[in-house]
């Protein structure tokens, strides 16, 4: 399958089926609990952010449900079927693709070639069968149309190395990578830090696009602004469990601050 046929026509109106669920995970590490009992859904067409303080497990829910860690207990399923990823390959395969705080690029290749890192395409017939020819003019351009169905403006030329971009086109270039392959999700790790105003404003666009076009996003953030922004839902973890799920309508950040760090309840109405 192709960048372009992926990143094509829009996918069909939301249902209410979700893509992605957690039951009930738990992992611990020795006497350390990382998570315990958490539940998730994630529907299509939706951003849900993952907010909670340092150590609250948000990081290892998100490595549960790529692959990184394995829970001890619960379940995950992928459009409604139980699902067990024992490496982050497996996740890769099924669809899920994360965008890490490294970004994980190669700064000594064009952006074309990121796009495309681990799954080159090699030339038909016998130039790359037999002789493993990568089809170098085909991936920049279908590199080139990928960028631009999601409205990257700033990439105009595929060609130039990663390691002459900003901050913010780097990150445009990883999420990019994520929507090319991440049929079914993208999971993006605090994707505006360390960005400015500008280049965090074209990395949030990039997360509406991708809500337009069908692909739920999970958003791991702690920029509060931001999170606000462009979540439909926000998933708050606190001390290793769930402390509930909002939205941007039903909370404020004040709120939701408040629910994180365990100085109210989600069911709490405010003076």
């Amino acid at each position: 399958m192709t960048t372009a046929n992926i990143l094509g026509p829009e996918s069909p109106a939301q249902t209410r089926q979700p893509v992605l669920q957690a039951r009930n995970l738990v992992k611990t590490y020795g006497r350390v609990v990382g998570l315990d009992g958490v539940s998730l859904e994630l529907y299509p067409g939706e951003v849900l952010a993952i907010i909670g303080d340092n150590g609250a497990g948000k990081s290892t829910l998100v490595k549960c449900l790529t692959g990184a860690e394995v829970p001890d207990q619960g379940e995950i399923l992928l459009d409604g079927q139980t699902v067990r990823f024992r490496r982050p390959q497996d996740a890769h395969e099924a669809g899920i693709e994360t965008v890490y705080q490294s970004l994980a690029v190669s700064p000594a290749l064009d952006v074309a070639s990121n796009l495309y890192l681990g799954r080159e395409r090699r030339k038909a017939g016998i130039l790359g069968s037999v002789f493993r020819m990568m089809d170098k003019k085909g991936m920049r351009k279908e590199a080139e149309e990928g960028l631009r169905n999601l409205g990257i403006s700033t990439l105009q030329d595929v060609t130039v190395p990663v390691e002459n971009l900003s901050g913010g086109q780097r990150q445009a270039v990883a999420v990019a990578r994520a929507a090319a392959f991440g049929s079914k999700v993208v999971v993006l790790d605090e994707p505006t830090a360390a960005l400015g105003v500008r280049e965090s404003n074209q990395v949030l666009q990039l997360v509406r696009t991708l809500r337009e076009r069908g692909i739920p996003v999970i958003l791991i953030s702690h920029n509060m602004p931001h999170v606000f922004e462009v979540a439909d839902r926000i998933h708050i973890q606190r001390l290793g469990k769930c402390a509930g799920t909002i939205t941007p309508q039903s909370h404020t950040m004040t709120e939701a601050v408040a629910i994180m760090t365990g100085a109210r309840k989600v069911d709490e109405k405010g003076a």
